[in-house]
């Protein structure tokens, strides 16, 4: 009976198109699983995967269901002029937007690499390479425009990709040590975590011709800020993470608050963390101890209800839940 069930869900994982939910109740527990797929930056295959979240590992180096798409740009002809094999390296961010009825993957890599690709065909929507400013975390804006975060190099860009695919104009903002951005549909505000310090910024121009104002800084409570994200069972919120806590931020109240378990969740070198809209399940990336890659983890922690996914030989820096949505 067991086997019928376990047969019956990967049908249904299948069927199911990556970016949907879908729920499942968890092994006679009666608890709700979360079934939106897994996306993750990999810096072991230099690749990105989405992976159906309801298996608990995952081996990419074989024929594994679980594994329901991939992609990178090595080999990609059309994205050679870039010089993936410099640009690509060491993959960081990994999104999943919806914009004019499209879907798509956002990625970066320290390299310098940043590309919007179609989902599920890997067209290129835009890409460019950003140079050496490590490029740590990307946006795609309802106008079209893609926003990149720069740690070392400082800044955070507005590229007009409106434009077209290779268009390399952009507006340029200094933000020291910045890491996170993202876009805010309920304030209609582009947010972004630096070293110190998030802020908020007015899009304005025109889509070809942008420009960027600051219009709300907030320091944050320790230093060294890394990922930003939407808490999305709780609209208004952002996740924070610096090098040494988890905080949520409410951009109504302009306030770092407290949330559900944050003395489990929070903790220092947190990568990346987000909840499934539907059920709440917080997904964390942190490193693990004792990895040939000292920023990377094979395994990922979830939490409400807990357990755990491991990329068999992986070396994941960031991952992300398979959704669209923004908060």
């Amino acid at each position: 009976m067991r086997r019928v069930w376990a047969v019956m869900l990967t049908a249904m994982v299948t069927m199911a198109a990556p970016g949907t939910t879908v729920t499942a109740q968890a092994g006679g527990r009666g608890g709700r699983v979360a079934s939106s797929p897994i996306v993750t930056a990999d810096q072991a295959t230099r690749s990105v995967y989405v992976l159906d979240a309801k298996r608990v590992q995952w081996d990419a180096g074989s024929n594994d269901a679980g594994v329901l798409w991939s992609w990178s740009p090595d080999g990609d002809d059309d994205l050679a002029d870039l010089d993936p094999d410099r640009s690509w390296a060491n993959p960081s961010e990994a999104k999943f937007r919806e914009l004019g009825g499209h879907r798509y993957l956002l990625a970066t890599a320290s390299g310098g690499l940043a590309a919007v690709i179609g989902y599920p065909g890997r067209s290129v929507y835009w890409a460019a390479d950003t140079g050496k400013g490590n490029a740590h975390s990307i946006e795609l804006l309802p106008d079209g425009n893609v926003a990149v975060a720069a740690s070392t190099g400082g800044y955070l860009r507005l590229y007009a990709a409106s434009r077209g695919s290779r268009a390399t104009e952009h507006v340029q903002v200094p933000l020291p040590g910045a890491h996170g951005v993202h876009w805010d549909p309920r304030t209609r505000l582009l947010w972004a975590l630096g070293s110190r310090e998030l802020v908020a910024l007015r899009v304005g121009g025109s889509p070809d011709d942008p420009s960027l104002t600051v219009v709300h800084r907030r320091a944050l409570p320790t230093r060294n800020g890394h990922d930003l994200a939407p808490v999305l069972t709780h609209p208004g919120r952002l996740w924070v993470t610096t090098a040494s806590a988890v905080y949520q931020y409410s951009t109504t109240e302009q306030a770092f608050v407290s949330y559900p378990l944050q003395s489990r969740i929070s903790g220092p070198d947190v990568k990346s963390i987000g909840d499934e809209p539907r059920t709440g399940q917080v997904l964390v990336a942190r490193p693990e101890r004792g990895h040939t890659c000292s920023w990377c983890t094979s395994t990922l922690t979830l939490y409400r209800p807990d357990g755990t996914r491991t990329l068999l030989h992986g070396g994941m820096y960031k991952a992300r839940w398979w959704t669209a949505g923004r908060g």
